[in-house]
């Protein structure tokens, strides 16, 4: 008898997780416009505004794990969301460009202990049997938020205002904070406080796989962070606009398959899978001419990368102890993040350099070469079932 996946715990859990990615994305792509606009900022400094959020998750992944396992999920869990609440309370007043650098880093901060609590619940709500089915299904929230967060802000922005966007913003984490208090958390080992040590930033069993997640990130850091410029440069922005419509789209469908075929047939031939995707997708994007083609590798990314996250996470899951959930999850998240935040730097001075189409080729190459990294570091063991 196949054990039940979705469940009201599954469920608020999908929901509160989607909120807090909608939440990122609604103000993600509207802030180093805000920083400039409303404080004559820079360029680095608009960039710095934009960027702090995600140096507070960084940070915060550093301990969040720890914190999650010895303190509890529940109480971490509600803890952050308030905190999150407070964040988006402080965007009205923070009528400075160092005090909305301070707000965003808080609300980075409190975002990453959010993930990390709320991927725990839901892991311990999924039966083991069905792990990367039910990982997948509970990626789609994210997914979807990545779908409609990014629009929405830039449309509320230039319809109506900014103070329209941190209102909207506003209410969407009061929206979550009522979801959190009615997930019903199930009873878990809780780890024993003891001393904080490396192992407790990343678990050593989990490094290897988030290794191979970093690589990944890298290289789809540079789809995120140069595709609009790409699409300017190149007259290719009805594909560009069209690339994550593309990339939610057959995530949606292809969750409903991959994590049930990674269950029972194992993790290799769905990261072979991602990969070979993920690597085809670069590889167009450094030739492509045509619209369509922007909005292929966007499908074909949404099958790559977006296989790839859920499907890691529920390795690393399996890879660690229950009373070690906390810190297994945010050490992927963890390495996942350093190659996202890391990649735009090192890829910069490519793209001034050599341009879009030598940056995505020389991706497509480090896309195959995580191939064989993940080979010697999981792919084998896999396959032996070991």
């Amino acid at each position: 008898m196949t054990s039940r996946l979705i469940t009201p715990t599954f469920l608020l859990s999908w929901l509160v997780n989607f909120v807090q990615y909608l939440l990122f994305y609604l103000l993600v792509t509207t802030t180093a416009l805000y920083a400039v606009t409303e404080f004559a900022a820079s360029e680095a400094a608009s960039g710095l505004a934009a960027s702090s959020f995600v140096i507070g998750a960084t940070i915060a992944r550093l301990f969040s794990g720890y914190v999650t396992d010895v303190l509890g999920r529940r109480p971490v869990l509600l803890g952050s969301v308030v905190v999150v609440v407070v964040a988006c309370c402080l965007y009205f007043p923070a009528h400075s460009l160092p005090l909305f650098i301070a707000v965003r880093f808080l609300h980075g901060f409190a975002y990453a202990f959010a993930s990390t609590a709320i991927m725990a619940v839901v892991q311990s709500a999924i039966p083991p049997e069905r792990r990367a089915e039910g990982t997948g299904y509970f990626a789609l929230s994210s997914t979807l938020a990545t779908a409609v967060g990014p629009a929405l802000g830039l449309f509320l922005v230039r319809s109506y205002s900014y103070p329209v966007l941190f209102t909207v913003t506003l209410a969407t984490s009061v929206v979550a904070l009522l979801l959190a208090l009615f997930v019903r958390i199930p009873r878990a080992p809780r780890a024993e406080s003891s001393r904080f040590t490396l192992a407790d930033i990343a678990h050593p069993a989990v490094v290897p796989i988030g290794l191979f997640m970093l690589l990944v990130g890298l290289c789809y850091s540079g789809v995120i962070t140069f595709l609009n410029g790409y699409a300017d440069q190149r007259g290719l922005s009805t594909g560009a606009g069209l690339f994550f419509l593309a990339y939610a789209a057959i995530m949606l469908v292809m969750r409903f398959v991959l994590g049930r075929l990674q269950d029972s047939r194992g993790d290799n031939v769905v990261i072979g899978l991602g990969l070979v995707s993920f690597t085809v997708a670069l590889g167009i994007l450094a030739v492509a001419r045509a619209d369509w083609q922007v909005v292929l590798a966007g499908a074909l990314t949404g099958l790559g990368y977006g296989t790839l996250m859920p499907a890691c996470q529920a390795i690393a899951v399996r890879l660690v102890p229950p009373e070690r959930l906390g810190t297994g999850i945010s050490s992927m998240f963890l390495l996942m993040d350093v190659g996202l935040g890391v990649g735009p730097v090192l890829l910069g001075g490519l793209v001034s350099a050599s341009g879009y189409g030598t940056m995505y080729a020389l991706l497509s190459g480090v896309s195959v070469l995580s191939a064989g990294f993940y080979v010697a570091v999981h792919g084998r063991s896999a396959a032996s079932g070991r």
